[in-house]
């Protein structure tokens, strides 16, 4: 069976693939560079501390429990809650143009996201092309989040789709092999077109 027609679902992250989510955004309203916010972010292991509140832990327990782990940036962490908001800058819209065009050729198309159910509204609430998708799976509303086996073999019992048939695309490294442990052929997101070329490559658009 070739790449042409071996593939016939695509399933997307959301934050940094669609939505222009990065706690960037936020920081650089409260540090003078770059460089002193990546330290910062390395510090307090935000990636890591993430994965607890995108399962759907308390973000107001998690940030208490990483301030008082580190209560010199109290503040600054607290921001990350009190001020949510400020991580999202809009739609990466040629991304969103890929979905449309897949939307246009009837692909079944699918989301897995990391994103905790106190925050889910600023998504549902700002992004129309949400509602292109024929179902999702988001971490906060399963208690289970990338890059966990988990919500993977959940979303292909839900969406009932074959990992073999399907395409999964994620701008994180990790969820990308995770979901290829399982049998998705994997697409790290880099930029929309690079994702373009590969779609085409596979079959998906012409």
């Amino acid at each position: 069976m070739n790449a042409i027609n071996r593939f016939d679902t695509v399933v997307f992250d959301l934050g940094g693939v669609l939505i222009d989510w990065s706690p960037y955004h936020l920081y650089r309203k409260l540090f003078d560079n770059d460089e002193d916010i990546a330290r910062f972010l390395e510090e307090i292991d935000l990636y890591t501390w993430l994965r607890g509140v995108d399962a759907d832990k308390s973000f107001q327990r998690g940030v208490e429990e990483l301030s008082a782990r580190l209560p010199h940036h109290a503040d600054l962490i607290e921001a990350y809650w009190h001020r949510w908001a400020e991580t999202l800058n809009g739609t990466l819209d040629d991304s969103v143009a890929i979905v449309s065009e897949l939307k246009e050729q009837g692909r079944p198309l699918y989301v897995i996201s990391n994103w905790s159910s106190e925050t889910w509204h600023h998504a549902t609430d700002r992004f129309g092309f949400l509602d292109w998708f024929d179902d999702m799976v988001i971490s906060g509303l399963e208690g289970i989040a990338k890059p966990s086996p988990g919500i993977f073999h959940l979303a292909c019992e839900r969406f009932k789709i074959a990992p073999e048939q399907t395409v999964f695309i994620d701008d994180l490294v990790v969820n990308v092999e995770s979901a290829r442990e399982i049998g998705f052929h994997g697409i790290h997101f880099t930029d929309a077109g690079a994702l373009r070329r590969e779609l085409v490559s596979l079959g998906l658009l012409s």
